[in-house]
């Protein structure tokens, strides 16, 4: 009988390894192997392949000391054999067939240069060629790591779907020999709003899932908080980087509190704020301190959504809650960043600060001009307001209008709860 083992098998212990090691770092490797071979598809492919190996040799040999120098250099292997079968000796290949001249430096990479490598990498995800949701499925694929399956799962889209956007996507890039690099330093800036638009959307995806029955998913958003993290430590003097990661630490501070035992929705009101996380809160707040010093023309519309989030988290209740600074600081946003979803927000803050009735005009004007069409969002707004002035009737006519518009289980729930409660 063999000897008792303590831990979990090696294998199985090998393959934690090998998630952590990807998870953490898979953006460093792809970017690195991108930079490399100047190829984005291929780079993905290798790596793939070198963690495929590691599954295997890590398992019978041991974690080596240099995990991901290790995945690196299996990598880099695997696409020289690449060229090799292809009978690709061009430039790229005598490149990657030169020695090191030091033997024992068999890393394929700079490590100067990690950083740039990773905020290419993202800059290429984003590419202003790819459609919207290809640029939000390449990001997580290329940079956070993700596979195919947990971007499925976390939009609620088939596999088929999403491997069809990346396939697509690196298809793009490569019909219009977009390079591996970082823009030139005078578009980098006028590129950065892409970046952030998809981080933002990531983001907001998993603070308030569109469809399906659970009202968070907060892997996706977690891993845009760990992306947007990332892009404020590679570009420390933008502004923006750091608003937006405000404001994704300052919402996701109330995710405890959000849900209850069964996963039902929390209503703001109706939070335990001791449940927020205050050091999410503490990180959100440093962070925009940040972009309010860097912004010298003021915040722009991350940070200023950011410290909206902040006014939430500095009060102590709903109605201490300093709801008169709320619609100025949504004012400022609507001339930075005009959208209907801010008016309609602005008009739940001046509902708050003034009443009703005010509030009520600005939802009437969105209705008017029926720049929401097709959102339960303004018809949920607007049944509130009216349910405060007393107009019960038309008040659950447009409950239960928003409740047939939502595609969330758990905000749905929410809103058929409130036209009940008017009958």
């Amino acid at each position: 009988m063999p000897a008792a083992v303590d831990g979990p098998p090696r294998d199985e212990s090998a393959r934690r390894v090998v998630e952590a090691v990807w998870r953490m770092s898979s953006a460093r490797i792809v970017g690195a192997l991108a930079r490399y071979t100047g190829d984005v598809d291929l780079a993905e492919e290798v790596a793939q392949e070198a963690v495929a190996q590691a599954l295997v040799t890590w398992s019978r040999d041991g974690v080596p000391a240099n995990p991901v120098g290790w995945l690196l250099t299996t990598a880099r292997r695997r696409a020289i054999d690449g060229f090799r079968r292809r009978s690709a000796l061009d430039e790229r290949y005598a490149l990657l067939a030169v020695p090191s001249a030091d033997p024992s430096d068999d890393l394929p990479w700079d490590p100067d240069r990690i950083d740039d490598d990773v905020l290419a990498l993202m800059f290429v995800a984003c590419h202003p060629v790819l459609s919207p949701e290809a640029r939000v499925a390449l990001t997580l694929r290329a940079v956070g790591g993700l596979t195919s399956e947990e971007i499925a799962r976390a939009f609620l889209v088939p596999v088929a779907t999403v491997q069809a956007r990346i396939t697509r996507a690196k298809k793009t890039l490569g019909a219009a020999r977009v390079p591996f690099a970082l823009p030139p330093a005078e578009e980098r800036r006028g590129r950065l709003g892409g970046v952030l638009s998809v981080l933002y959307v990531i983001f907001t995806e998993g603070s308030t899932a569109t469809t399906g029955d659970s009202l968070l998913r907060p892997d996706l958003a977690y891993e845009a908080i760990r992306l947007a993290r990332t892009l404020a430590a590679l570009m420390p003097d933008e502004p923006e980087a750091h608003g937006l990661l405000a404001l994704c630490e300052l919402t996701a501070a109330r995710f405890p509190a959000r849900t209850g035992p069964d996963g039902e929705a929390v209503l703001l009101a109706d939070q335990d704020r001791r449940r927020w996380d205050r050091s999410a809160i503490r990180r959100g707040l440093a962070a925009l301190d940040r972009a309010a010093a860097l912004g010298a023309a003021g915040l722009g519309p991350y940070g200023l959504q950011a410290a909206i989030a902040g006014c939430h988290a500095a009060a102590p209740s709903v109605p201490e809650t300093d709801w008169e600074q709320i619609v100025l600081l949504y004012e400022t946003l609507g001339r930075v960043a005009p959208s209907p979803v801010v008016e309609l927000n602005r008009a739940v803050a001046v509902a708050m600060a003034q009443g009703p009735q005010q509030a009520l005009a600005i939802v009437d004007d969105l209705v008017a001009t029926d720049r929401l069409a097709g959102s339960h969002l303004l018809p949920g707004v607007r049944g509130e307001l009216l349910g405060q002035l007393g107009r019960t009737a038309e008040a659950r006519a447009e409950l239960e209008l928003a409740a047939r518009l939502c595609r969330n289980a758990r905000e749905r729930a929410v809103l058929l709860r409130k036209a009940a409660a008017l009958a």
